[in-house]
């Protein structure tokens, strides 16, 4: 369903005024985003963009968004085709399509805004325009991201990692940018396909041209999708993304981004001894094919107790935990190398990064612009 046709020179938003951009793939939990959207109490959005970035959308052929708009937002609301190309590219066009507004919103399509979100919104937007100091205009305003867990058992594993985006410090389930600065930055980078650390990306090199972040008020729900059990197999392309990251801004950005390191060193080390093992094994060497097997499978056997241990430990979890714990080393380390090859060209965008390559430094906005973010 579309709505209005949108005027992209429209310049005659309020200070106040947003636009809400959600990128889609048609799943069922949007309808839940947007009827919470439309409940909420407080100034409702200049305009609600959804991007369908349906696998297959070309712009005219595609089927329409399976979704049923409620009527509050049905005249705020047009739907632009994406092109399939990850939530990064995605959010780009959505932006790019919301007019004039001051403030662009990120939503995901599997979150539930609270239901005053609309005034706690408008109370954050108002802080960051008063609370311009030294560093320079705020440039974006995060959330705060609940993730609801059972409370008559422990958590699963997926439900653990989920629970991880209620720390993510710049994450895009909730997010608002001044346009100004996403027009400065240039908006997300396009070379994140996944819905990882693009929220990372942009948020370092916003700071990094003088638009300062700063924490909000409103809260939004992010419920733990269904997950099938190889979930975390597939989670381990992230690791290609680490790759991108560390070449664009230095090997400290998880310490600027407060992001988690995560087990790579470790799963360097299983995965050797198991490649270590197979060499072994092949060379016809017992003695080393069994020094290399112990340590495979002590470091398996570790990896494994440290995701059952916190788990709910029934059957099901112990059995998943039990074989992607055997996959996650190989599947990690294959990402990473596949990450160190895509992105060998990759450039630090701070020329005293400490990574591979020279790149002129971000520049500085105009001096016109210094009064106009798991």
């Amino acid at each position: 369903m579309t709505g209005h046709a949108m005027d992209p020179h429209d310049t005659g938003a309020a200070e106040g005024a947003y636009a809400v951009v959600v990128p889609t793939l048609g799943r069922p939990s949007l309808a839940a985003t947007l009827r919470a959207l439309a409940d909420a109490e407080g100034p409702k959005p200049e305009r609600v963009i959804l991007v369908d970035d349906r696998p297959g959308t070309d712009g005219t052929t595609t089927t329409p968004l399976p979704v049923e708009i409620p009527a509050a937002l049905r005249p705020l609301t047009t739907v632009v085709r994406g092109q399939a190309r990850g939530p990064a590219a995605a959010r780009n066009t959505g932006w790019r399509a919301a007019g004039r507004v001051p403030w662009i919103v990120f939503l995901d399509d599997d979150v539930v805004p609270g239901p005053t979100w609309c005034d706690d919104l408008a109370l954050d937007l108002a802080a960051a325009a008063a609370d311009e100091g030294t560093e320079g205009t705020v440039g974006a305003v995060t959330a705060r991201i609940d993730v609801p867990l059972p409370a008559d058992r422990r958590p699963t594993d997926w439900e653990r990692n989920t629970a991880g985006l209620a720390t993510a410090r710049w994450i895009t389930a909730d997010m608002a940018y001044r346009r100004e600065a996403l027009e400065s930055v240039g908006g997300f980078d396009e070379r994140f396909r996944r819905a990882f650390r693009e929220d990372a990306d942009l948020a370092l090199r916003a700071l990094a041209a003088g638009w300062p972040v700063t924490a909000g008020t409103r809260a939004t729900a992010h419920p733990v999708r269904p997950a099938d059990r190889w979930v975390s197999v597939r989670l381990q392309r992230g690791n290609a993304d680490d790759v991108l990251m560390t070449r664009l801004h230095g090997r400290d950005w998880w310490t600027r981004a407060a992001a988690p390191r995560g087990r790579l060193p470790r799963h360097l080390a299983v995965t050797a001894a198991a490649v270590s093992t197979l060499a072994c094994a092949a060379l016809r060497k017992p003695a080393a094919t069994t020094v290399c097997a112990a340590a495979w499978l002590t470091g398996t056997a570790e990896f494994a107790l440290a995701r059952i241990l916190p788990g709910p430990r029934d059957r099901e979890e112990v059995l998943t935990m039990a074989m992607t714990s055997v996959l996650i080393p190989p599947a990690a380390v294959w990402h990473w190398l596949r990450g160190q090859v895509a992105h060998r060209g990759a450039t630090p965008l701070d020329p005293y990064a400490d990574t591979l390559g020279h790149a002129p430094a971000m520049p500085p906005r105009p001096a016109g612009e210094e009064r106009i973010r798991r």
